[in-house]
């Protein structure tokens, strides 16, 4: 009898530990992980190569530079009207630190909702749920700030707006984290590239001016 209470006891223990063990690989995820989810980053470890271009367009104006990205091992080709370079993102000099900025800022733009789980020192606020500064429809809200040291612009702030589908819609930059937008666009015509979901314009409202993504190519391993 003193054996099987024993027994007993120690499958109870077993059970609660497994319950235990189960809540903590059931961990919640935060806003910012859904974010990038909703835009496919579960599937990003798939990821070998991605090319595109990135076009603006402003009143009569034309400008453009298309890339070629090897995420795994970091090698970078720009193509522009002025010149072709390639780089290694672990060994940029003061050569191809110029190309490197342009790169940060066109991948950006390419695939922000992973910037945020991909950046460090940035805070994340809680969402809260606020009126959408060009459709003007409620949706939620989370901001993004970079930390006052480090990287190519640091300081800087992004005010996210994103539906219940945790879809990014329009956005605010504020430069320096400064009160005032410093530029506020749309996200638009989202299609999916081998499981990515990206938003291949980005428009201005009331201005002659248009960011679109273009010849995108996502290849897998």
């Amino acid at each position: 009898m003193k054996n099987t209470f024993l027994v007993l006891c120690a499958l109870i223990t077993l059970i609660s530990c497994k319950k235990e063990e189960k809540k903590e690989a059931i961990k919640e995820l935060s806003v910012a992980e859904k974010i990038a989810n909703a835009h496919g980053f579960e599937n990003w470890d798939k990821i070998s190569k991605i090319a595109f271009t990135f076009n603006v367009d402003k009143d009569s104006t034309h400008f453009e530079r298309s890339w070629t990205w090897k995420p795994k091992t970091n090698d970078v080709r720009l193509i522009s009207n002025l010149d072709t370079i390639h780089y290694n993102r672990k060994n940029v000099d003061s050569i191809s630190i110029k190309a490197d900025q342009g790169f940060i800022n066109d991948k950006f733009w390419l695939l922000v909702p992973f910037q945020l789980v991909w950046d460090s020192g940035t805070t994340i606020s809680e969402p809260t749920q606020e009126k959408a500064p060009i459709s003007e429809t409620l949706l939620n809200k989370i901001t993004l700030l970079y930390a006052n040291e480090g990287g190519y612009t640091p300081g800087d702030a992004y005010d996210f707006y994103y539906d219940d589908n945790y879809i990014i819609k329009e956005w605010i930059y504020r430069k320096g984290n400064a009160k005032e937008p410093s530029m506020t666009t749309s996200f638009e015509n989202h299609k999916d590239f081998n499981g990515l979901k990206i938003a291949l314009e980005h428009i201005k409202k009331g201005e002659n001016w248009n960011l679109n993504l273009t010849n995108i190519q996502v290849d897998t391993n």
